[in-house]
């Protein structure tokens, strides 16, 4: 059963490291993106204003991928689950609230790399990294010595 939790735990490290990168390194042109196309994409939710909009731009990605690789290495466990948690919550509810607006939202939480998908193909993904996270968050409370263990 360890087994299982430690590769859900592997799998969801990996989507949010992948997520922050995508963000920064066009992986068809293998060059490094402009971080302000990024603040236009997280401006066009129309949730936050552009200064704001900027700051996230430059550090969201590498909070993803430092999200990410806690959970990879298991350290910093309960910390990056409960981030992770809170980026997952907050991109669904902003994405839901940007198309019950009539917003087209053209990226996602891969970047551009996920273009081509749907608005409910991005919610089936979006929701099943929140069962992820969940999933693992629950492991993490029930299990004390797991707690215990990803503190240190």
């Amino acid at each position: 059963m360890k087994f299982a939790w430690r590769i859900v735990g592997l799998l969801v490290g990996a989507v949010f490291v992948f997520a922050g990168l995508s963000k920064i390194v066009d992986f068809q042109l293998f060059r490094f993106l402009d971080p302000m196309d990024l603040a236009r994409d997280i401006d066009n939710y129309k949730i936050l204003p552009w200064a704001i909009s900027v700051w996230l731009a430059f550090y969201l990605p590498w909070l993803e991928i430092i999200c990410g690789l806690a959970l990879i290495f298991r350290r910093m466990y309960s910390g990056a689950l409960a981030l992770a948690l809170a980026l997952m919550v907050v991109f669904i509810g902003a994405s839901i609230a940007a198309k019950a607006r009539g917003i087209d939202i053209k990226c996602g939480c891969f970047g551009h790399v996920s273009d081509q998908l749907s608005f409910a193909w991005h919610m089936v993904l979006d929701f099943a990294i929140l069962a992820g996270v969940v999933t693992l968050w629950r492991w993490n409370g029930w299990n004390p010595r797991v707690a215990e263990r990803a503190s240190l």
